[in-house]
């Protein structure tokens, strides 16, 4: 099996904990090592691997693929000197700041014939798979609306300085929005418009805390959000059809056990406890029907896997540039909108 030669911007939490024990993982992976600034960490967990001092030692090294999971404000600039050099790019979310900025990364991209993949994990959660499954099974009929949350109580401001000072990549739109946006996306396609409000609610905040989205389709309306101020959670999926209705907790355990330094495996991972199973209240067959739906396991390997067929066997990306284009579009629309309280058409 080839093996891509990858190496990490930053072995911080997202490094730690989201990539390096899946590259690990997969045996079609070589992890050649990650930029350090001032901590001096991976070889700690890694000891064969390289600390770069710098971003240009680490592009001129034997290396194929980079993960760019620095600072949201940075991957535009990090993005495009990585693929300029002549390297595979998978890049956290947000994407980019705006979608001017990741349609100029995928032209390099196309250009060079490189790929460029937006690390859209929460694709891979076990609650979200298990919500596609239901509507792609179509048990709930012609969707009429859907409510997607990812909700948190926590009023503190983060001690990450670059997640709490004002910049083009700060705030929750851009930190949690992009997963659920993704999702929506990935479940029922770009929609016509976009309505959005975004506000600052925590104390002395800098930035952006609380979001709903809406986003417009000719037969459903999609409505996204996300707050830091929800001590009782609702359900983090609702979908309602003309047939029934689907209800699902979010439970995803992978992040959880990942930062506990568990290390994951392809078979008995990503799998929720019992008890967190989501509602489905239909019509099968002319019977009414309300039962728990077991969850489907899982798994951000797949993703990693996905990456590796896209390198070596010049398959599509698990998630496409353009995939990350529309997201960053949703974001600039939901910005516009509450800034000019308006709908924006797309």
């Amino acid at each position: 099996m080839k093996k891509i030669k990858t190496a990490l911007l930053s072995y911080g939490m997202s490094g730690r904990v989201f990539h390096a024990p899946f590259l690990e993982l997969h045996n079609g992976f070589e992890l050649t090592g990650s930029w350090e600034r001032s901590k001096k960490l991976i070889q700690n967990d890694y000891p064969n691997v390289k600390s770069y001092a710098s971003l240009e030692e680490l592009l001129a090294d034997d290396v194929e693929l980079v993960v760019v999971n620095t600072p949201v404000e940075t991957h535009y600039e990090f993005a495009k000197k990585v693929l300029l050099a002549g390297k595979h790019a998978l890049v956290e979310k947000a994407f980019t700041t705006t979608a001017a900025e990741a349609e100029e990364l995928d032209a390099i991209a196309e250009e060079k014939g490189l790929k460029l993949t937006v690390y859209q994990n929460r694709r891979w959660d076990s609650d979200f798979k298990t919500v596609k499954q239901v509507v792609d099974q179509n048990l709930l009929g012609d969707i009429v609306e859907a409510e997607f949350h990812f909700d948190r109580y926590n009023p503190a401001l983060s001690p990450k300085n670059h997640k709490e000072t004002a910049n083009a990549g700060a705030g929750v739109i851009k930190d949690l929005g992009p997963h659920i946006i993704d999702q929506a996306l990935h479940l029922f396609g770009y929609p016509e418009a976009v309505h959005g409000d975004v506000r600052y609610t925590r104390e002395n905040t800098l930035v952006d805390d609380w979001f709903d989205i809406t986003l417009y389709y000719s037969d459903k309306r999609v409505r996204l959000k996300a707050g830091f101020f929800v001590r009782e959670a609702v359900p983090a999926y609702v979908v309602h059809g003309k047939k029934g209705s689907f209800l699902k907790q979010r439970g995803d355990i992978q992040e959880d056990v990942l930062k506990t330094g568990e290390k994951p495996t392809r078979d008995a991972w990503g799998i929720e406890p019992e008890g967190n199973e989501g509602l489905l209240h239909t019509e099968i067959s002319g019977e009414e029907v309300r039962k728990k739906v077991p969850t489907l396991q899982g798994n951000y390997y797949e993703l990693f896997d996905g990456m590796y067929n896209a390198v070596t066997q010049d398959k599509p990306e698990p998630v496409t540039a353009g995939d990350g284009i529309k997201t960053m579009k949703i974001i600039d629309a939901a910005i516009a909108s509450s800034e000019q309280k308006r709908i924006i058409e797309l």
